[in-house]
């Protein structure tokens, strides 16, 4: 090295800080050195092993030698050469010892050169892909790199999550509320692996994901390496669209294809990049992907012969109702227009709760094993269903004996449990929009709102009663979601957990403008705490509320931590009755004893406080409104634990 070109970094205030006989690691810049102190002198190496890599700062001298922790091999610790003459000796560079410390020399670095991870995050971004929840480790450090520069120019968000599971609940979240698809980003083998059980919440809630993993070095692929699982194996049962990385691949081309399958196939799409792929410089003349002139127009319209079958059976009509699920979410504006002008009734799936406020009249509540005798009631009276982007889940319940129209964009969504009587397949909102048209003047349906009326309050008498309840083991949570309807904004998010406080929140939680957001057809335990966290990245200026039960929360609590380092002002509402409830209840109804059901928590609002969150903890039911007044106004992640009763559901 020419020591009038290299750059001088400090690296130890003085001589003392590193004992004669001693080694450690120190860093100048970039460059990672292993630092020596032997016989008087100070030396610096390249910090890496030629053997394995090992980090030769964390080493020692023994014998006069600087040896490896990791296989024992020695070199000298004064010239870095390779005892026996062999030729892995290690690179020295030089030392400058001054009256303020010690000083190492390195050529300066090189301006950064685009690799394929920049080529491919730059891409994904072009596609408007901007928030990443995923955990850096050994075998990503490249893409984590390309992440960083993206983040820096201000284009991209990260958070790093503590789990990777809570990270694909996130972005499963984000993609619930948005329509749009985030990333969950983790390392090979058991980072990777973590990821499944959300990957499969998005999936068969039919949201779009991107999952980008870190993979071992493609030489070692088949070899049983450490940390080696075939991701692309792996995942080829959740993911649409699967593929690894390699050096030759089209780049560009196969993070917009990605994306592409994500979007229109509201899907699961999983790219793994081999460690060295992630920093293989990129082809000069490959440009960046974009979504222009890639995409096609999602507005299609119905047959004429549906619209006139749909119109002609409507107009028949004259107790009609429409049931809407979450696949109407963007398009409710115009549903409940249709709705008030045919005196429509409308229901909802637990999954679309929150669609229509409950306070409209027409407005009948959630439909099925979580919802209102007034929709049930509704539903059993119709003498024709109109149902939007519902699945038709069991867990709902809409009935086959009544006829039915229903619409939907995904062909293979309708008709997909029972025959139905006039098939739209469609974009929602452009079918509406034409039914409006075309139903003007042409109805003579009943005016159910005065009936809807009297059944909301049949339905509000008997929660009146059910609120004085108290069998002397806890608050009720008909209690606590009383309070969420006083302190709970109308503009919040709010995440729910599975359990019997979804259940609870879906007969007794009144919605307003709030959006709500659940594991549907997967129901997955732990969703609510890491929904939150992707709930708030998406849609930051909007109150976020998570709605858990110990057992949900216990297997993501470490999340909290991630709320507290981003000032996620993220409230948590927690029902701790020490037992997986719902488990219990299932046992009884099917005959068996309950067992194993219990849990032993540790005091939950004392655990926040210790993550640096809020804690409150409620015992009483006259304390519960002090204590949401109290986490509604702390600007900052709050969880409200509120010990209830499990029979009081």
């Amino acid at each position: 090295m020419n020591d009038d070109n290299l750059i001088w970094h400090k690296i130890l205030d003085s001589k003392d800080e590193l004992p004669e006989g001693r080694v450690q690691s120190v860093y100048a810049g970039h460059y990672n050195l292993c630092l020596t102190h032997f016989k008087g002198k100070f030396s610096a190496f390249d910090n890496r092993c030629p053997h394995q890599g090992g980090p030769l700062g964390e080493g020692s001298i023994e014998n006069g030698l600087l040896r490896c922790p990791w296989h024992g091999w020695d070199f000298d610790p004064w010239t870095g050469g390779s005892p026996g003459g062999h030729d892995d000796s290690i690179s020295a560079f030089p030392i400058q010892i001054k009256d303020d410390g010690i000083y190492v020399g390195v050529e300066e670095e090189k301006p950064h050169k685009r690799t394929v991870s920049d080529l491919m995050v730059e891409t994904m971004v072009n596609w408007g892909v901007d928030t990443v929840f995923g955990m850096v480790g050994h075998s990503n450090l490249g893409l984590a790199d390309a992440f960083k520069r993206m983040e820096e120019k201000g284009n991209l968000k990260y958070f790093a999550i503590r789990h990777e599971g809570a990270g694909a609940f996130a972005a499963s979240a984000y993609g619930k509320l948005t329509g749009r698809p985030a990333v969950c980003f983790a390392i090979a083998g058991p980072g990777s692996t973590n990821m499944y059980t959300g990957l499969w919440d998005a999936k068969v809630d039919r949201v779009p994901v991107l999952a980008l993993t870190g993979q071992v070095n493609s030489q070692v692929v088949g070899t049983g390496a450490f940390q080696e699982v075939d991701l692309v194996r792996a995942f080829q049962t959740v993911a649409e669209f699967n593929h690894r990385v390699l050096q030759n691949s089209k780049h560009a081309e196969l993070m917009s294809l990605a994306i592409k399958h994500a979007l229109i196939k509201r899907d699961v799409s999983h790219l793994t990049f081999p460690d060295e792929v992630q920093v293989f410089p990129s082809s000069e003349d490959e440009e960046t992907g974009t979504p222009k002139g890639r995409m096609p127009d999602f507005k299609i319209s119905p047959s004429n012969d549906s619209v006139n079958k749909a119109v002609d059976t409507i107009s028949k009509s004259k107790n009609p109702v429409v049931i809407v699920g979450h696949g109407a979410r963007f398009n409710m504006q115009k549903i409940i227009q249709l709705a008030e002008q045919i005196d429509a009734p409308v229901l909802t799936t637990f999954k679309g709760k929150g669609l229509i406020p409950d306070n409209h009249p027409l407005s009948c509540g959630v439909l099925g094993r979580s919802g209102t005798p007034v929709a049930s009631y509704f539903m059993n009276e119709a003498d024709l269903l109109i149902v939007f982007g519902a699945s038709f889940s069991n867990h709902t319940g809409i009935t086959p004996k009544i006829p039915t129209i229903q619409v939907d964009f995904d062909p293979l969504a309708i008709g997909k449990f029972h025959k139905i009587d006039v098939p739209v397949f469609g974009e929602i909102g452009v079918t509406i929009n034409i039914l409006l048209e075309e139903l003007e003047g042409k109805t003579n349906t009943n005016d159910r709102k005065p009936e809807i009326k009297k059944r909301w309050d049949i339905w509000c008498e008997e929660k009146s009663k059910r609120l004085k309840d108290d069998h002397g083991k806890g608050i009720s949570s008909i209690a606590v979601y009383d309070a969420m309807n006083r302190y709970v904004p109308d503009n919040a998010v709010i995440t729910v957990d599975v359990g019997n406080n979804a259940y609870s929140f879906g007969r007794y939680f009144e919605c307003k403008a709030q959006s709500i957001l659940m594991s549907g057809y997967l129901g997955s335990i732990g969703f609510g705490y890491p929904a939150a966290i992707g709930a708030w990245a998406a849609q930051p200026e909007r109150p976020i509320v998570a709605v858990t039960g110990d057992g949900g929360f216990g297997q993501y609590m470490a999340e909290i931590t991630t709320a507290v380092k981003y000032n996620m002002p993220i409230k948590h509402i927690l029902l701790n009755n020490n037992e997986l409830g719902k488990i219990s209840k299932e046992q009884r109804a099917s005959f068996f004893d309950v067992w194993k059901t219990s849990l032993v928590n540790p005091n939950f609002a004392e655990y926040a406080e210790s993550c640096g969150a809020m804690g409150i903890r409620v015992s009483k039911k006259e304390d519960l409104n002090s204590a949401f007044e109290k986490a509604f106004n702390h600007n900052g992640p709050v969880t409200i634990e509120i010990l209830t009763d499990v029979s009081l559901i």
